[in-house]
């Protein structure tokens, strides 16, 4: 075994041997090719934890690479400078390197504030600014010579955004350091919150070098407030300061949530365990570190290379920025060398010696070149896939962290694509839960979510308004305790509201303060209280509207909605003389007389020809017409049915005839006999038209929907009580009162029930969303208030006011019948008539087909004298018809000069269309006119 692992050893070390030979032969073998250094500057402040832990990685990735790429030609040289933080000496060190050291690139500066003035001069020298820290989403756009190799802040506000969601927290406190690292993603957030319906209800913004006073400043007031869930986005340092203080006076306790952005996650690992006592709880996003073997073995190697090495031991501990500077260098490797060789500087130019410009220096040419390569590079480093897009790197997915003890551990992962997901491991197999975490431990190590607000802080009351008013408190009453001081609330929204602040699964404390309708102002200016935060929340008989929910919250609905018209009742006259007409409506007089006339003269088309009592002048068609449907009626008809064309037709009608005329005959009895009731006026149209007044509850939103209908302003009237609106309504317009009293559903119903007899609701219900609780915008009661109105209405724990008139026997309204309710007999008869007339129509002219051929054919004759040969045809005995031809057989055919034939005799006549007559028959021919002298009776044969 020895023996084998020396003989192992001996050819590693030949390969080595022959691999140099091979190097230096094609060396040799090529020389033309140098090999290039590039100078690359390193920005980075050094005593900062990211700062130190950066250079350690950058230096062991330039290890890294070098030694495994024996063979390239090209060299990175770094020029490291320390500007300490500060923001000029970044930019008086980044000018060095550009004149000085004439860099191809910069690695670096560490902060977005550094970043913003070295950008420019890197945009002015054609030099590639790469950074692996700052993450502010502001940079990108400053100039296309920056190349953000870090996660942008704005790529983990999904994250934040997913977890407030997740846990239905409605609003939450943004706390952010006053730089451009910590502005650059409060719009991104704000934005995403937005999205999501999440409110940020304070922006706490802390100064770079906050004092301690002012830390605990901001955190009372905060702690004052009814959010519970803060997310913080600040520098470590500023961070461990905040979170120290929030312990300190008790914001790190039970019912408090804290989301932390991934700069702070990042170094989490590198705290000391006091600050990590302080965070107990806290949640974090960090973006996510792709598994590989690289990744493992990379991390047991780094120590040698850190001066802090015992917290760099285990690959949880790794440096998200870290190995994003790790990747960095080995992309800027990877595109130098596909540069290759270059002068690196321009030409050289003494002018610029000379130059009392301080920014004036070269231009690279190799800084465009090295830009480009970069933007096109691609491989999967430690971080995961290197990849540029739009000079940064693609969004990744992101962990979401617990704090617990002295490390964070992971709860769930968050993807772009999937969103919030944990992984599940059952049976072996690994499994991923779609939007669920795992077990977090909440600030005051408790496991149940925070609520994320509070309701009462050091004993507030909340501070209800509710309506004070003379007239209509059926519903609601308010008065003053002068003695007490106290305001005493009663009626059936007050009960509700008690009901609903009872089955919360919290204590709430609240009184209820006045707001005198009328003379502190409308309904609209209580509402607006809410929103000027004199009052917390408004209860009463309070409508929702448009305009309202502009700047206030309201609950569920807790009544019908809706605005109805009230006018006066007036007795219709039973004794009017056109009181016959009454029980059908118009349209359903005029149907019924078409259809009777319709009827008449499709009974006489078929019955004509064959039935003698349709035959005759034609007075007497007209008359049978009319006639016979109207003797229907009566059923008064003695004319026999010959036609089962005409039978079928008359059968139906008599069937739509004795249920029109039942209809007729019960409404016309129920107007006799019983007293009516209707309405003054039915529609708006109309008191418009005649300039009629109409009143509206004093206080209330009405005033506008009656302007919208098209009221003029002068012609409405406020009442405050139901006793002066029911004085006004029996006056009338003409006597100085109003035509029509409008108001909301509720208290229209309650009006009518206390005078059933004189007033009624008529005409369209203007649609409003009904009465509900009011709520400052944004109030996370609303959503609670909202499902206990449904617990305390479902459970019946509150009687609903619902009045309604007692029954009587007056018929409020019209029974006038329309033509709606015999449509389907009109369809009925109408379609078995038009049917019958075209059957017999078609056989008719079948029939007649060589006749009328014959006189279509005739070209000699008028169009005109063409149809009164068809109408003479028509007008003619069907002889071949039943009822003629069996009278032909029965008896002998009498002649009109009182002779007879035999029944074989006159078949022939009739076969062969003979006219048999005593009289001469003129006879039309060209030229002259003769007479046919009908044969002698007896002479045929």
């Amino acid at each position: 075994m020895h023996l084998k692992k020396m003989a192992l050893f001996f050819l590693f070390i030949h390969l080595l041997s022959l691999h140099a030979f091979l190097c230096t032969s094609q060396s040799q073998s090529n020389p033309q090719r140098k090999n290039t250094t590039f100078q690359v500057g390193v920005l980075l402040d050094l005593d900062s934890a990211i700062g130190s832990s950066g250079l350690s990685y950058l230096k062991m990735a330039l290890s890294d690479f070098y030694e495994i790429h024996t063979n390239y030609s090209t060299r990175l040289a770094l020029h490291v400078e320390d500007p300490k933080g500060h923001v000029v000496d970044s930019a008086a060190l980044a000018l060095k390197l550009l004149k000085e050291v004439k860099v191809d690139a910069i690695i670096g500066p560490q902060k977005s504030s550094q970043a913003s003035f070295v950008l420019d001069l890197g945009d002015r020298a054609h030099v590639p600014v790469i950074s692996f820290s700052a993450t502010s989403p502001s940079l990108r756009r400053r100039t296309p010579y920056f190349i953000q190799t870090a996660q942008s802040d704005a790529t983990q506000v999904g994250a934040i955004a997913s977890i407030v969601k997740k846990f239905q927290w409605r609003e939450a406190v943004v706390i952010f350091e006053d730089t451009d690292y910590g502005h650059g993603m409060i719009p991104y957030l704000a934005n995403e919150f937005y999205d999501n319906d999440v409110r940020i209800s304070y922006r706490s913004i802390i100064p770079l070098q906050p004092t301690e006073d002012f830390i605990l400043k901001e955190l009372y007031k905060m702690m004052t407030m009814q959010t519970r869930v803060f997310v913080v986005h600040m520098s470590r340092a500023l961070a461990v300061r905040l979170f120290l203080k929030a312990q300190e006076i008790g914001m790190m306790s039970e019912g408090y949530a804290w989301i932390v952005s991934s700069g702070i996650m990042d170094m989490i690992s590198s705290l000391d365990s006091h600050i990590l006592e302080s965070m107990q709880g806290v949640l974090g996003v960090r973006p996510q570190i792709p598994e590989s073997e690289n990744l493992d073995s990379f991390s047991y190697r780094l120590g040698r290379f850190s001066e802090n090495a015992s917290n760099i031991k285990q690959k949880t501990n790794l440096s998200f920025t870290g190995l994003w500077a790790y990747d960095t260098l080995w992309a800027l490797a990877l595109a130098a060398e596909r540069v290759g060789y270059t002068n690196s500087i321009s030409e050289y130019n003494p002018s610029h010696l000379n130059s009392t410009n301080l920014f004036d220096f070269e231009t690279s040419e190799t800084g465009p070149k090295i830009l480009r390569e970069m933007l096109v590079t691609r491989f999967r480093g430690l971080s995961g896939e290197f990849s540029l897009v739009n000079g940064q790197v693609e969004p990744a997915s992101y962990q979401i962290l617990n704090v617990v003890g002295g490390e964070a551990r992971e709860v769930g992962t968050w993807s772009p694509s999937h969103g919030l997901s944990r992984t599940l491991k059952k049976n072996g197999k690994t499994y991923q839960v779609p939007n669920d975490l795992g077990g977090i431990i909440w600030p005051g190590e408790s496991t149940h979510p925070p609520r994320g607000w509070e309701i009462h802080v050091g004993g507030k009351k909340l501070k209800i308004g509710v309506p004070v008013k003379d007239g209509f408190t059926e519903f609601l009453r308010a008065e003053r305790d002068l003695q007490t001081n106290t305001t005493k609330a009663s009626g059936h929204y007050i009960d509700l509201f008690d009901s609903v602040i009872k089955a919360l699964p919290y204590s709430v404390q609240y009184e209820y303060v006045p707001f005198l309708i009328g003379i502190d102002g409308t309904y609209n200016d209580f509402v607006h209280q809410v929103f000027l935060e004199k009052f917390d929340a408004a209860v009463g008989d309070i409508t929702i509207t448009t305009n309202r929910s502009l700047y206030v919250d309201f609950t569920m609905p807790i009544s019908e909605g809706g605005v109805s018209m009230i006018v006066p009742i007036t007795y219709e006259d039973s004794n009017n003389k056109w009181t016959f007409l009454k029980p059908l409506k118009k349209d359903l007089w005029l149907t019924s007389i078409a259809f009777f006339i319709f009827t008449g003269f499709a009974v006489w088309v078929l019955e004509h020809r064959i039935n003698t009592a349709f035959r005759g002048p034609p007075s007497q068609h007209v008359g049978m017409i009319c006639w016979f449907p109207l003797s229907t009626v009566v059923f008064a008809h003695r004319e026999k049915i010959m036609s089962n064309f005409a039978r079928l037709v008359v059968v139906v009608w008599i069937f739509v005839v004795l249920i029109l005329s039942s209809t007729y005959t019960a409404s016309l009895s129920s107007r006799l006999t019983v007293q009516r009731l209707r309405p003054s006026y039915t529609d708006v149209e109309e008191l418009i038209k005649n300039g009629n007044y109409v009143g509206y509850q004093a206080g209330s939103f009405i005033p506008g929907l009656l302007k919208s209908l098209g009221f003029e302003e002068t012609k409405m009237k406020s009442y405050r009580f139901a006793e002066e609106c029911s004085e006004a309504l029996t006056k009338g317009s003409k006597q100085g009162g109003i035509s029509a009293f409008f108001d909301v559903t509720p208290h229209a119903k309650l009006f009518v029930s206390k005078y059933c007899n004189k007033f009624m609701e008529v005409g369209p219900t203007y649609r409003t969303d009904g009465f509900a609780f009011v709520f400052r915008k944004g109030s996370p009661l609303v959503a609670d208030v909202s499902r206990a109105i449904i617990s305390v209405t479902e459970g019946k724990k509150i009687s609903i006011i619902d009045p309604v008139c007692p029954e009587s026997g007056s018929n409020m309204g019209s029974n006038s019948v329309s033509l709606e309710s015999f449509e389907g007999l009109f369809a009925i008869t109408g379609s078995v008539t038009a049917t019958c007339l075209a059957v017999f129509l078609f056989l008719y002219l079948y029939k007649n087909r060589l006749f009328l051929q014959r006189i279509v054919a005739n070209s000699s004759s008028t169009t005109w004298s063409k149809i009164c040969a068809v109408c003479r045809h028509f007008d003619n005995r069907d002889l071949s018809s039943f009822p003629f031809s069996r009278s032909t057989h029965d008896s002998k055919f009498r002649l009109d000069n009182g002779s007879t034939l035999s029944p074989s005799t006159a078949d022939l006549a009739t076969s062969s269309h003979v006219q048999l007559a005593t009289r001469p028959i003129p006879v039309a021919t060209e030229g002259a006119n003769h007479e046919i002298t009908p044969p002698n009776p007896q002479d045929v044969v």
